[in-house]
């Protein structure tokens, strides 16, 4: 009859208990008090083994014997194959999983880079917008030049330094002003106030007046330009 044994103890006792095992596989011819005496050593033997702390390296060791005790070297080959066949499966089924999570975790990591690009575009553009205002007092103190060049010269020039210097801060933020008369309308950048009747063919369609200046943040209008457009009439 065949005979498995399976023991879960460190490695150093696994071979004690192996040599144990074979040396007294035949105990069957022995007598009585043999088999007693026997016995009894080997039960200290594996009571002392019991008695040593496991350590990290314990495992479950599994082996195939003949019906002489001894190990069958071809049946534990075959299941030594057919545990390493189950490893090699769930190998492959842990670098599947592992492959799949660090896609994930990858195209996650580029929508969090890609979201947090926005929000700081769109707080960025918030806080532009709200500047805007002032740009736009600004333009509106100097469209009289007749009056603007009446105010005392020494502070005209503070207020137009300070003008230019809020001027250089939307251009470092890629800011950048639409809308000049005499260009051709443009519906993507421009917002039509008013037609503005005129006799001249050539300024059909042209911007006649910039009511309010626009604005593009890099390529993409943040506010369009407010103009009255040239609308020609025979």
């Amino acid at each position: 009859m065949v005979q498995t044994l399976i023991l879960k103890i460190p490695e150093r006792g696994f071979y004690c208990r192996f040599f144990i095992f074979s040396k007294y596989a035949n105990i069957k011819n022995m007598n009585n008090e043999e088999v007693k005496n026997k016995s009894t050593r080997v039960g200290d033997e594996i009571k002392e083994k019991n008695n040593e702390p496991e350590g990290d390296d314990s495992e479950v060791l599994e082996f195939e014997f003949n019906e002489d005790g001894e190990e069958d070297l071809k049946k534990t080959l075959k299941k030594l194959r057919a545990d390493l066949r189950e490893c090699k499966k769930e190998k492959e089924e842990y670098l599947t999983g592992w492959q799949k999570e660090r896609a994930d975790f990858i195209n996650y990591k580029k929508q969090e880079d890609e979201r947090k690009s926005n929000f700081s575009e769109a707080m960025r553009e918030r806080i532009l917008m709200r500047f805007l205002t002032v740009l736009d007092s600004f333009d509106m103190a100097f469209a009289n030049k007749e009056t603007w060049e009446k105010v005392d010269e020494s502070w005209r020039k503070g207020v137009e330094y300070i003008h230019s210097q809020i001027n250089a801060i939307f251009e470092e933020f890629g800011v950048k002003p639409i809308g000049a008369v005499g260009e051709n309308f443009d519906p993507s950048i421009h917002q039509s106030i008013e037609m503005i009747q005129t006799d001249k063919k050539e300024s059909d369609h042209k911007v006649a007046e910039v009511i309010q200046r626009g604005y593009k943040l890099g390529e993409r209008v943040i506010r369009p330009a407010r103009v009255n457009v040239f609308e020609f009439t025979a």
